[in-house]
């Protein structure tokens, strides 16, 4: 299946029911998936998600709760395609991975071209590698293991070994009589072209099938042969995408130290590095872990977003110790104006967090209606964890600070506040323009802030206000 294709018959566009309009899988797809795997119905879960491609399922599987998830698995057995497992985020594979038996992991990964089955051992512990390695045929536990041993994010990671390599001396006619007539299984499962090597396996170049199917069939393969850009083995995988994008490529061999070939990279890697690379730059800039995942548990969340904020919080306070020189001079009440605008910046940046992440998933379809009550709920909890743990900080630096203990309940109280109000407006903001066909990553940042200012400032001096009004 897929989101439309083309009729054979005509050109009336096919609709597929499992996505709505926007792309995203529908709420009653899921439900019913969800509903045939707790019945361990497996036709019916067959007839629903049998033929979804690899990236439809690793959606599905996204959107599952998490313990339907390996139990879909096993439950389609063999109808279950394992390169879809690389569709979604690491800790869902991982969790996954460790539910199923060992048996099945490796029989399902040997099913796949070896750049996906890397990409789902690599984030394994050691030992569990080792135990799936061991369940696997030998020849195929030997390879694996070898990409295993390079450097993580380098083109050994990245490249797959299966390929096509054919001796100079071969003719046109003698290579496309292998390609047609050779074992299948040594094949790729989609290549663009075959490589031109010496007896000693190293690399002198390249032919493309298109090239290759018009050459005459006597013609030699060193004569229509073309030098070929190459990348090490050894070579970061974000260099290699910009070789990609600068030579605008569709695969690249990949060499050893001695010349020799031992894989190539192809163009649908390449896209995923790229997209990781973007990922990882947008959560950057808003303070968020560059590992960070719409399916990761609360707590990591939190945790991980807390040194950010805390260094936020660090330097609110000497900002507005600036004021607070010259408190001497002023009404005792003058500390309200000094803390308020540690509650409205904090409230900002833990909102930029929130907003950093929902704008992402929305431009990925990784948020849909589906999901986006779940991810909600997420994001409250992780304000009011923060907010607690903020909350206890500030307050005891402010009681510190002017020697006033009531002071700092009332900015603990407004913190907590304003940083479940962060949560809230930083992803309901984005989801509601998104609802209004307006850009969320162009506009929600002025909104949210807004959000933030009004809900810290008005919280801090209205509980002030109620607190040392009544004394």
């Amino acid at each position: 299946m897929g989101e439309k294709s083309e009729d054979s018959k005509g050109d009336e566009p096919v609709s597929w029911p499992f996505r709505d309009e926007d792309g995203a899988l529908r709420a009653e797809f899921v439900a019913s998936v969800e509903k045939a795997v707790a019945g361990g119905d497996k036709r019916e879960l067959l007839a629903l998600a049998g033929e979804l491609h690899e990236a439809d399922m690793g959606a599905l599987i996204e959107a599952l709760d998490a313990d339907s998830r390996p139990r879909l698995v096993e439950l389609m057995g063999d109808e279950f395609d394992f390169a879809a497992l690389t569709e979604v985020p690491d800790n869902v594979r991982d969790e996954i991975l460790e539910e199923l038996p060992t048996e099945t992991v490796a029989e399902g990964v040997s099913e796949l071209e070896s750049d996906d089955a890397i990409a789902l051992l690599e984030d394994l512990d050691r030992s569990e590698q080792e135990e799936i390695l061991e369940a696997m045929p030998a020849v195929e536990r030997s390879a694996l293991r070898r990409s295993l041993d390079y450097p993580e994010k380098s083109a050994g990671r990245l490249m797959q070994t299966t390929l096509v390599a054919v001796p100079p001396f071969w003719t046109a006619g003698q290579a496309l009589d292998h390609l047609r007539e050779g074992d299948q299984d040594d094949l790729p499962d989609n290549f663009f072209e075959i490589f031109v090597v010496d007896p000693g396996h190293r690399l002198l170049g390249n032919v493309f099938l298109d090239k290759l199917a018009r050459t005459p069939r006597s013609t030699r393969l060193d004569a229509i042969m073309q030098g070929r850009r190459h990348v090490r083995v050894t070579e970061d995988e974000e260099e290699v995408a910009r070789m990609f994008e600068r030579y605008n490529i569709v695969s690249a061999p990949v060499v050893d130290e001695a010349d020799r070939l031992v894989g190539v990279i192809t163009i649908d890697d390449i896209v995923d590095v790229i997209q990781e690379a973007a990922d990882e730059d947008i959560k950057a800039l808003g303070g968020v872990n560059r590992r960070e995942e719409l399916s990761d548990p609360i707590f990591s969340v939190a945790r991980g977003r807390f040194v950010w904020l805390f260094v936020n919080l660090v330097t609110a306070f000497l900002a507005s110790s600036v004021l607070g020189l010259f408190q001497g001079q002023l009404e005792k009440m003058v500390a309200l104006a000094i803390l308020a605008p540690i509650v409205a910046s904090q409230g900002g940046n833990a909102a930029t967090q929130t907003m950093t992440v929902a704008v992402r998933a929305l431009a990925t379809k990784e948020m849909s209606r589906a999901n986006a009550a779940r991810i909600i709920f997420r994001e409250f909890l992780v304000g009011a964890l923060n907010g607690l743990a903020f909350g206890v900080l500030t307050g005891i630096g402010a009681s510190i600070w002017f020697g006033l203990p009531a002071l700092g309940f009332v900015i603990a109280a407004a913190m907590l506040t304003n940083l479940v109000a962060a949560a809230f407006g930083g992803i309901l903001v984005p989801l509601t323009l998104e609802r209004f066909k307006i850009d969320p990553a162009v506009s929600s940042g002025s909104f949210v802030t807004t959000v933030t200012d009004i809900v810290g400032y008005f919280s801090f001096l209205s509980f002030a206000t109620l607190y040392f009004g009544l004394k």
